[in-house]
């Protein structure tokens, strides 16, 4: 783990559990994309850069969820160095109280308030800014949060964040965090005629060709939109589905991912609606969601 592994000629990843990219863009300055899961991911990536011998120029955050900006605080006040990111994702890195208040709807309690789903704050600086590397391309990738992002590096490698999961991934545990369904098929449709020397996704092996696991992600969308309508054939609550789909796929329910799954299905009941697949309706003072 953390294991500085070479993809091209200036491009790294640093093996954790979601991958941290590393841009060489000459021989003293690198850029990061993303920056692991907490502090103590901070120390063991400025460690790797000391034995390098780079200096930290950016981080580049792809989008705030905690386990991709939880080293950004400790590698800024390090090394003095910038963190890039945009829009909503932005305000969410300025003010990480906004993934747990999101995830939840409301005021988190203190269950929901740990590193997990809540980092530590940096500063941030928008990608429009004159500093930002011209060479580096952005990519919009939204769909798995607001607005997510990856990025083309001038030699061809790809990192593409959050929007693909691994086979063993989506085998495991079925469902994937989306916030946004329809945005999601979008973007693996970007991703499946995209080209690149290399993609490195997060959360998946590093791949010169991801149409394989492109499908395998939107094969899965499709089965839990599946697996929902077919728990609504009669009109059912928000719990009562949530209840089926933990059960149905086997998965074990605690606070952290009752939110997290719960989001998740939320999304799902939000696409099928909007797409003429579910109705919803309220009785008793209680929403119900129905197929169509």
């Amino acid at each position: 783990m953390y294991e500085l592994v070479q993809v091209s000629e200036k491009c790294y990843y640093i093996n954790c559990p979601a991958k941290i990219g590393v841009y060489a863009a000459d021989k003293d300055h690198v850029y990061l994309v993303d920056s692991g899961n907490d502090k103590e991911a901070g120390r063991k990536v400025r460690q790797i850069l000391d034995q390098n011998g780079w200096r930290l120029a950016a981080i580049l955050n792809t989008h705030s969820n905690a386990d991709h900006i939880g080293g950004n605080k400790y590698l800024q006040r390090q090394t003095g160095c910038k963190v890039y990111s945009g829009g909503i994702e932005a305000a969410f890195i300025r003010y990480p109280v906004l993934e747990p208040s999101f995830l939840y709807g409301g005021c988190p309690c203190r269950d929901l308030r740990h590193k997990f789903l809540m980092a530590q704050e940096s500063d941030v600086t928008d990608f429009s800014e004159d500093g930002f590397p011209k060479e580096i391309e952005m990519i919009p990738l939204p769909g798995h949060f607001f607005e997510m992002v990856g990025f083309r590096m001038p030699d061809g490698v790809v990192f593409l964040a959050d929007c693909l999961s691994s086979r063993e991934t989506l085998d495991k545990y079925a469902i994937s965090f989306l916030y946004d369904v329809g945005a999601y098929l979008e973007t693996l449709a970007k991703v499946e005629k995209m080209e690149a020397v290399m993609f490195v996704p997060a959360h998946a092996e590093a791949s010169a060709d991801v149409r394989g696991l492109v499908c395998y992600n939107r094969d899965k969308v499709h089965e839990v939109a599946e697996k929902i309508l077919s728990i609504c054939g009669e009109p059912v609550c928000f719990e009562r589905i949530l209840q089926e789909v933990f059960n149905g796929y086997r998965l074990t329910m605690n606070f952290e991912q009752y939110v997290l799954v719960g989001s998740t299905v939320r999304s799902y009941l939000s696409w099928l609606n909007d797409t003429g697949k579910l109705a919803s309706e309220f009785q008793d003072n209680m929403l119900l969601w129905r197929r169509i």
